[in-house]
């Protein structure tokens, strides 16, 4: 029999850590692989029926490929899930059955984004595929990419019909709060990489990025919703590469 693992990264994740596992409940085992979180969540997952690994966190591919290694031995695979999203009993049952075929090495699964309380089928939420059903010594996470993590791949990759159940951004301030750091970790990486800002990007980078969101990846569907979505993900992409600019001011102040 294949053996399945359910692995939830959690820091302080209270709020949704025991409805998290509870739609794990198809795997062979569960596991929250957590950051030493400071709240309940350690005990809530205990509670819920969940084996806690407590490992310190230092980037998001680190962790991930910490808890690939942690449950090798334990499972053939691993389904990652984080602790706002949920599997549905069709998503379910489709892991179940995709993880018996033959030469695959990852499967992606596409979600269903809540945002502000909303689905969100435009402005690139949908079908927003993440890879996280990984056999184990055939995948890992790129450990250069620590951030919007990108798999490493020994087969082929499949894609599932059905999608996680993602209670993405909460609200304004929630947003916010992500995408001041996924800004401040992108732009550097863009430093890290040599690329040298120039003023005209700060206008046109924002723009396409308004562009691409809004009328590429159709977020006019979700009507004033997506518009409000592709305006707040333009001025975080300014915000990227205004912090790119400060780092190029600041490593050259530092030689000066």
């Amino acid at each position: 029999m294949t053996m399945l693992a359910g692995v939830t990264l959690t820091y302080n994740e209270a709020a949704h850590v025991a409805d998290c596992v509870d739609t794990l409940r198809f795997c062979d085992s569960i596991v929250v692989f957590d950051s030493f979180s400071s709240d309940d969540t350690a005990k809530l997952a205990t509670e819920a029926g969940a084996r806690v690994i407590q490992h310190q966190f230092t980037d998001y591919a680190s962790q991930r490929n910490a808890a690939l290694q942690a449950m090798d031995g334990v499972a053939d695979w691993v389904l990652f899930v984080d602790a706002d999203e949920r599997v549905t009993p069709e998503l379910a049952a489709e892991v179940r059955r995709v993880i018996d075929q033959p030469g695959y090495a990852a499967w992606q699964i596409p979600r269903h984004n809540y945002i502000f309380g909303k689905l969100t089928q435009g402005a690139g939420w949908y079908p927003d595929y993440q890879t996280r059903l990984l056999r184990i010594g055939k995948a890992h996470y790129d450990p250069d990419r620590p951030v919007h993590e990108t798999a490493v791949l020994d087969g082929k990759l499949g894609s599932t019909e059905h999608p996680f159940i993602h209670y993405n951004y909460r609200d304004p301030a929630h947003f916010a709060e992500k995408q001041r750091r996924y800004s401040a970790y992108d732009a550097q990486i863009l430093y890290d990489q040599g690329m040298q800002p120039r003023l005209r990007q700060l206008i046109s980078m924002p723009l396409r990025q308004f562009w691409w969101r809004f009328v590429t990846l159709k977020g006019y569907r979700d009507g004033l919703h997506g518009l409000h979505l592709s305006a707040l993900m333009a001025w975080y992409e300014l915000r990227k590469y205004r912090l790119l600019h400060r780092l190029w001011a600041k490593n050259q102040t530092g030689r000066g």
